[in-house]
């Protein structure tokens, strides 16, 4: 998705939906494209979740290591989204959205056949690069496919309830698979969706970029990638050896160093990848600090949990995909209900409460202990908390583009993109080896869970008090289609 101001039109002509919801097959045949290819990179979020602990027995990865099997994915996924997508505005996003499918596909086989942590570790991080370039592009090529009204609307619906869907599939599909074949199976799912969806997208999908042509941010690319990538295996190496290194240290204050660069950069450069003057928006800065939060922290107890309900409670990969697919359930439930609840109370109220009732059931989880009732406390927990997540996210991206003039929402839109990626990448590293790295694992899965609950209400409390002024010029639900 580009972050950008500019219009976006098709080199090649658009496909053009009827004026009212109904779709023509080929509309729906580049929906499915464009849905498969993001079905399948929410999958890959997930999918392998419940297999770690058998994943590290089989390649040898000691339990410290295994949520490098997760950050692998998820850092270059995050840190290289806001360039892939001014690359693709630049030069054709349908032509890096297919190289993006080529090289997930080609990634997901390497995973499959690792011999090796640093094979398996390798696709993962070419999975994170594909998956970089599928988000973007392909957002951008469903909006500018599909005229702006009830088409367009229909097909992000779809969209995101597949985006959703996936996340939960994955945990009870990886379940399945690695009680049944292996957990090798899970990386094999994700390369037969890229065989099937790449042969079609080429003749399906219009050519498309921006008009003119800015210069491409690339200082503001390298320091953005450079400096969280530095920070997260900063923060990973100290939870596990600590703070004294001199690797920690040097790539800790290089991270730091990046990121002051990186802001250093975009406020003087012409075209910048993130507009300093758009962060400076409460509802921006406020709202993306929110989704941040949310998807962090939520990531992080999947993560934990994960490793809980394997390792203490001695629940198999189907068992724990099974507490996931409750989740998951209760999750699509309140995505139904959650469009009507801010149309009553509005996106900031909605936000507020969604953190203060994620950050409540998770302190909730602390009560677990190692007796088998608890993974009755767990379902309900994380199910409860889950709704509250999904009402966060809904209500964050709806605050951060809220009050936006129509030529900025692009850019409004980009970050929101970019925090839910941000968000998924930091919160294991973070936290997450509290517990990975505890001589006793159940009390650092309480201490991950205590320290992310405390996390999510401040966060509640800091959206509240920072936004508060807003309260007068409330989001109207009517210009949200809520009502």
């Amino acid at each position: 998705m580009a972050i950008d101001t500019t219009e976006t039109t098709s080199a090649s002509p658009t496909v053009h939906s009827p004026l009212g919801t109904r779709l023509s097959t080929r509309d729906k045949l580049v929906l499915f494209v464009l849905c498969a290819a993001q079905f399948m990179v929410a999958l890959d979020f997930s999918v392998l979740n419940v297999a770690l602990p058998v994943l590290g027995k089989d390649l040898g990865m000691s339990q410290s290591a295994l949520q490098w099997a997760v950050t692998a994915f998820a850092l270059p996924s995050g840190g290289f989204l806001l360039l892939f997508g001014r690359i693709g505005d630049l030069y054709g996003r349908r032509r890096l959205f297919l190289t993006g499918l080529a090289l997930f596909g080609t990634a997901s086989l390497l995973a499959t056949f690792a011999w090796d942590p640093a094979s398996f570790l390798t696709g993962r991080a070419l999975q994170g690069l594909g998956a970089a370039a599928i988000v973007p592009t392909g957002m951008s090529l469903l909006t500018t496919t599909f005229p702006e009204g009830p088409a367009r609307d229909r097909a992000l619906g779809i969209s995101g309830t597949l985006l959703s869907l996936g996340f939960t599939v994955g945990m009870v599909a990886g379940g399945v698979l690695t009680d049944v074949l292996s957990w090798r199976s899970t990386m094999g799912l994700l390369s037969v969706f890229a065989l099937i969806v790449l042969p079609l997208a080429p003749g399906l999908l219009p050519e498309s970029r921006t008009p003119d042509r800015p210069r491409l941010d690339v200082p503001g690319a390298v320091t953005v990638t450079g400096g969280l990538l530095a920070l997260i295996y900063a923060l990973s190496t100290a939870a596990e050896r600590g703070f004294g290194g001199t690797d920690v240290i040097v790539t800790l204050a290089a991270g730091v160093l990046l990121l002051a660069a990186f802001v250093y950069v975009e406020s003087r450069a012409h075209a910048p990848l993130v507009s300093l003057p758009m962060l400076r928006r409460r509802t921006v800065a406020w709202g993306n600090l929110g989704g941040l939060v949310t998807f962090s922290m939520m990531s992080t107890v999947v993560f934990v949990l994960t490793l809980y309900l394997q390792e203490t409670l001695g629940l198999s990969a189907f068992e724990t995909g099974l507490v996931f697919g409750v989740q998951g359930v209760m999750s699509a439930v309140a995505g139904v209900y959650a469009p009507k609840v801010i149309g009553r109370f509005g996106a900031l109220r909605t936000l507020v409460g969604s953190l203060a009732g994620q950050g409540l059931f998770v302190a909730g989880l602390v009560l677990l202990n190692a007796h088998t009732w608890s993974v009755w406390l767990a379902t309900a927990a994380i199910s409860l908390a889950s709704m509250c997540h999904l009402g966060a996210i809904i209500s964050y991206g709806l605050t951060v583009t809220s009050g936006v003039p129509d030529e900025e929402q692009g850019l409004a839109t980009g970050l929101v993109t970019s925090t839910q990626q941000v968000g998924i990448t930091i919160g294991i590293p973070l936290l997450g080896v509290l517990a990975t790295t505890s001589s006793d694992l159940l009390a650092g899965v309480h201490t991950v869970l205590a320290l992310d609950a405390v996390i999510v209400l401040a966060a509640a409390v800091l959206v509240a008090t920072g936004l508060g002024r807003d309260r007068s010029r409330p989001v109207e639900a009517e210009a949200l289609g809520l009502r």
